[in-house]
């Protein structure tokens, strides 16, 4: 696995953790959390890439507020 998605993945099971653990809701708000990190990563990529009307339009498309 890439070394930044398993960054992401570790950050969205810690938050699923705090918020979350030993609740049946659990695996929801860990998936929820892990594609809310790969989209906002993809936007801010876009940013530093010189295309940042791309990222804002992927935060619009998948309902991420920043």
């Amino acid at each position: 696995m890439n070394k930044r998605i398993k960054e992401l993945a570790d950050e969205a099971e810690k938050y699923a953790d705090y918020h979350f653990k030993g609740e049946p809701f659990w695996t929801e708000a860990y998936e929820q959390k892990f594609a809310e990190l790969i989209v906002k990563e993809c936007a801010k990529r876009s940013g530093e890439l010189g295309q940042p009307e791309i990222g804002r339009g992927l935060m619009i498309h998948f309902g991420i507020k920043e």
